[in-house]
């Protein structure tokens, strides 16, 4: 039970922080579980401290520099890693999997960094601006083929998903709306270089949202009870003034955040507000983060860790992030990520590339035999006794565990400081499993202590859930 007010900052630091490692705790408990809830919320006052431009990881081939999307990918792993702010990019993990683009598809590197920004910049803003925004980015216009939509031969698949998936789900709207609304999203595109169509998209740079008004259908559209000479502008703006679409929002944010099936009446009772207030994503977040549902014995622990949760969390936890802010730990940290971007992808999460337009399937979809055994690895890479495999070169993270176990280097010690650093929740015959595992680390290798005693850890059926 979540009874006392630490066990209430640590619940909400694992669903809305990146984990309650041992200094997170310290800090954002200063003020209190309502103090805690003010830092998370009001991130714009914290310096991030992240300065890494994403071009540094770009390659340098025969004097051309090119990003590729795997750079992409680990800057923003070095990032979720090194953040101070980690409000800002659970939220912009939330939101790219709910306006899932792939790179399966926008093979530009640069429009995926573009959109990742556009998600990260309107976080916890107002959702009518998030969901304009993305709309009109060249990402989800190539992703969503809006840039083939024009008067006479309206294409339908953009006009379909952001009711389906962004706004109003399955059942409060008729093909007749995704028809009408198809038209008024005619004309609707992008351009690079003075506005023109692009004929090389797989590195277009600095492409921007074009409105053909020659390829826009200027009739009449019925469009969920409403009728007009409807623009793309006006389709957005009637679904965010749809109450439908508060209470799809709420409802997601609550089963990715707090537990799955949520009741009705409480999504109702979030909903209303989170309208009232102008779909106002940081006071819907607040509500939600003070709710006492939050905080209930069904919401403890219930949320199964998805790929981030876990290997971006561990590694903060050993305090990696700060190697990402400092230029003489650079090297280090682009390992981490590199390292990073290799485990989520083996635990079923390659960022950047979600398997279809719905995003991942979380929940229990993310535990299988496979995504396991690569959880447990995980704990071998993080101590140097499992080598990163990046094409034909192998490289190790180069960590020294002997510091951790500085205090109590017994195997009791060791289990009991690595159970506290991950912040596992064990039963006590596991953590006696972990005094054993400590033990039968022969050498007395202090990382061959941590890795032993941290597989099991990461093993645990308890540490799959956060």
């Amino acid at each position: 039970m979540l009874g006392t007010e630490p066990q209430k900052i640590a619940h909400l630091l694992r669903r809305f922080g990146f984990g309650a490692s041992e200094a997170e705790l310290s800090y954002y408990g200063q003020g209190g579980l309502n103090g805690a809830i003010d830092k998370l919320l009001n991130y714009q006052n914290v310096d991030e401290g992240f300065s890494v431009d994403p071009m540094s990881l770009a390659t340098d081939k025969n004097n051309k520099v090119k990003l590729k999307i795997e750079a992409v990918q680990e800057w923003w792993l070095m990032r979720m890693v090194a953040t101070r702010r980690p409000l800002q990019e659970k939220m912009t993990l939330f939101w790219h999997n709910h306006f899932a683009t792939s790179a399966d598809k926008v093979t530009s590197p640069y429009l995926m960094l573009g959109q990742n920004q556009i998600l990260r910049a309107n976080a916890t803003g107002k959702f009518g601006d998030l969901l304009m925004t993305v709309s009109k980015d060249p990402a989800m216009l190539l992703w969503l083929d809006n840039q083939f939509n024009v008067k006479g031969h309206p294409n339908e698949n953009f006009a379909r998903e952001v009711m389906e998936l962004f706004t109003l789900g399955i059942g409060h709207y008729a093909e007749q709306d995704i028809r009408e609304s198809a038209r008024a999203f005619t004309g609707w595109g992008f351009g690079g270089k003075g506005k023109k169509q692009p004929k090389n998209l797989k590195n277009l740079k600095n492409a921007q949202f074009v409105e053909q008004d020659a390829g826009h259908d200027h009739g009449t559209k019925n469009f969920l009870g409403n009728s007009g000479d409807f623009d793309g502008d006006d389709i957005i703006g009637i679904l965010c003034s749809n109450p439908q679409t508060a209470k799809f929002i709420t409802a997601k944010l609550w089963r990715w955040f707090v537990y799955p099936d949520p009741e009705p009446t409480l999504i109702d009772r979030l909903a209303e507000p989170f309208f009232g207030n102008g779909l106002d994503i940081g006071q819907l977040l607040r509500a939600i983060m003070e709710s006492p549902e939050f905080y209930s014995e069904r919401a403890e622990r219930a949320i199964y860790k998805n790929p981030v949760d876990f290997a971006v969390v561990t590694a903060r936890q050993l305090g990696f992030g700060a190697q990402a802010l400092t230029g003489e730990n650079y090297e280090s940290a682009v390992k981490l990520a590199t390292a990073l971007r290799i485990s989520t992808k083996g635990m079923g999460m390659d960022l950047m590339w979600p398997p279809d337009v719905s995003g991942w399937k979380f929940g229990s979809n993310w535990i299988s035999t496979a995504t396991l055994v690569e959880r447990i690895r995980w704990a071998q890479v993080l101590f140097d006794r499992a080598n990163v495999s990046v094409k034909k070169r192998q490289f190790t993270l180069g960590v020294d565990a002997s510091p951790l176990f500085a205090q109590d280097p017994t195997p009791e010690g060791a289990a009991r400081r690595l159970a506290s650093i991950f912040n596992a929740d064990l039963p006590k015959d596991r953590f006696g499993r972990l005094v054993e595992a400590a033990k039968s680390a022969t050498t007395g290798d202090p990382n061959d202590v941590a890795s032993a005693v941290t597989r099991l850890i990461f093993a645990a059926p308890e540490f799959q859930f956060c």
